[in-house]
C-alpha cells in the first residue's frame, strides 16, 4: 500500500493512502510516519490529515518496517546486551502534562529470580525533567532496599566523594526542583 505526502495539524507526514490517491482508513485512522527511516507507526484521526492537490505518492517500501529502525529493517545484525543472571533490571519513565505541570514517576523493577515490583508516585506540579530524574532515583532505592549489600556503591554518591560532583546528595536537585 502505498504513501502519500500530507500535512497533520501543520506538520509534514507521509501517511497510508490507496492506490488512487486517497487516504486508507481503518476505524476512522490513517497510519502515519513522520520519517521514513523512522520505524515507528503513528495512527491519526483521518480528519486531521490535509492531503495537498497533487501530492506524491510513494511506494511501499519508502517507510521502514514497523518497529525496526532503517538499519535494521535493512538486515543489519544487532548485537543484544548481554545481562548478567543476578541483575536487577529497572524500566522508568516518568511525565508531566505541561512543563512544568502536574507530574508523576513509574517504576517496574524485576529482581534477578525474575520477580517484578512495581510502582508509582504523584509528584504534584513538576517538570519533566524532575519526574524521568525521580523514576530512576526511586529504582534505585528500591533495589537498594531489596539488596542492601549494594549500598557500598551507592554511598560515594550519597556523601558527595564521587569524582565531578558538588552536590551532597543525588536527589537533591529533583528535590529543590520539585
Amino acid at each position: 500500500m502505498p504513501w502519500i505526502e500530507a500535512s497533520l495539524r501543520g506538520q509534514r507526514v507521509l501517511a497510508r493512502a490507496s492506490a488512487d490517491g486517497t487516504l486508507a482508513e481503518e476505524n476512522g485512522r490513517v497510519e502515519v510516519r513522520y520519517k521514513p527511516t523512522d520505524g515507528k507507526a503513528y495512527r491519526a484521526a483521518a480528519r486531521n490529515i490535509e492531503v495537498s492537490v497533487g501530492a506524491k505518492l510513494f511506494p511501499d517500501a519508502m517507510c521502514a518496517v514497523v518497529g525496526l529502525p532503517a538499519e535494521k529493517a535493512s538486515g543489519a545484525k544487532v548485537q543484544p546486551h548481554a545481562v548478567p543472571a543476578d541483575a536487577w533490571i529497572a524500566y522508568t519513565d516518568g511525565a508531566c502534562s505541561g512543563n512544568p505541570g502536574p507530574a508523576g514517576s513509574g517504576v517496574v523493577l524485576i529482581a534477578p529470580g525474575g520477580k517484578m515490583h512495581e510502582g508509582l508516585e504523584y509528584l504534584g506540579e513538576a517538570t519533566n525533567n524532575v519526574a524521568e530524574l525521580t523514576a530512576i532515583l526511586r529504582a534505585v532505592e528500591w533495589a537498594l532496599a531489596a539488596h542492601p549489600e549494594s549500598r557500598s556503591g551507592y554511598r560515594p554518591l550519597a556523601n558527595g566523594k564521587h569524582p565531578g560532583r558538588a552536590r551532597s546528595d543525588p536527589a537533591d536537585k529533583v528535590k529543590r526542583n520539585r
